[in-house]
């Protein structure tokens, strides 16, 4: 590997720890970064998720304020993320690469779309709760849990755009302020990548160069996305993601 590719890497890393700290699609930077420089999408996928957990362990202490006083909350929910996460990682490791090969573009897909339209889905959530629905669980109910359950398994497998999925979510049935939600949200990403990396250490091929360099890349990113990604620009930060993920749907497609 050149210099310049792990510069790009690294670089990659950073922006991606910021990314997953603010919306959760910084698997949309790195993945495409490494396949372009020839990594099978398997191993390019495991290392990139062992790379990221430091990242979202900064990010989550650089929500630590906004964690407080959610602790029965973190863990019902993180336990569902937690099964599914295993659950994710073991499909992952189970199935033909093939199957991966052919699966992932269909997720990115779907996660592309995802971040296009969260302005709508964070405007409904504003509504819902305008409305001052009373019904509400305090930790979003049964539905809520087999929901990140579900997401734990998306995570695990791939994971990009999962926290956009967690805090749509969470939006939808948690009657909390957004921030609270952003954190807890990165702590269930972390839990589900956490769990996984633990999987793959263990058992897939791993390129520690890489997971190396995207580590304390993502360290970084999540400390500046916790201190100053707020003042970013969401659909400057959105177009970014669509068009990085659209090449490694390319790349995916015609490698």
């Amino acid at each position: 590997m050149t210099w310049l590719q792990q510069v790009a890497i690294f670089a990659a890393g950073i922006a991606a720890g910021g990314i997953n700290t603010i919306v959760g699609s910084g698997t949309l930077i790195t993945f495409p970064t490494l396949l372009a420089f020839g990594l099978p999408p398997v191993t390019a996928n495991v290392s990139n998720t062992i790379g990221l957990v430091p990242g979202s362990v900064s990010g989550v202490i650089g929500y630590r304020r906004e964690l407080r006083g959610q602790r029965a909350r973190l863990l019902q929910l993180g336990t569902a993320s937690l099964l599914g996460g295993i659950t994710g990682a073991i499909l992952l490791l189970t199935m033909p690469a093939a199957a991966f090969k052919a699966i992932v573009p269909v997720l990115i897909i779907v996660a592309l779309i995802l971040v296009v339209v969260q302005p709508r889905l964070a405007a409904w959530v504003k509504k819902r709760r305008s409305d001052g629905d009373s019904a509400v669980p305090e930790h979003g109910g049964p539905i809520l849990l087999v929901a990140v359950f579900a997401t734990g398994i998306y995570g695990g497998y791939f994971g990009a755009a999962q926290g956009v999925l967690l805090i749509g979510l969470l939006g939808v049935f948690v009657d909390e302020d957004i921030q609270r939600l952003n954190g807890v949200k990165n702590v269930l990403a972390l839990i589900v990548n956490g769990v996984s990396a633990a999987i793959f250490i263990a058992i897939a091929e791993v390129d520690w160069q890489v997971v190396a360099l995207i580590a304390v890349g993502s360290i970084i990113g999540g400390q500046l996305g916790a201190r100053v990604g707020r003042k970013l620009s969401p659909n400057v930060l959105r177009g970014v993601i669509v068009v990085v993920g659209s090449i490694a749907v390319i790349r995916l497609l015609t490698s």
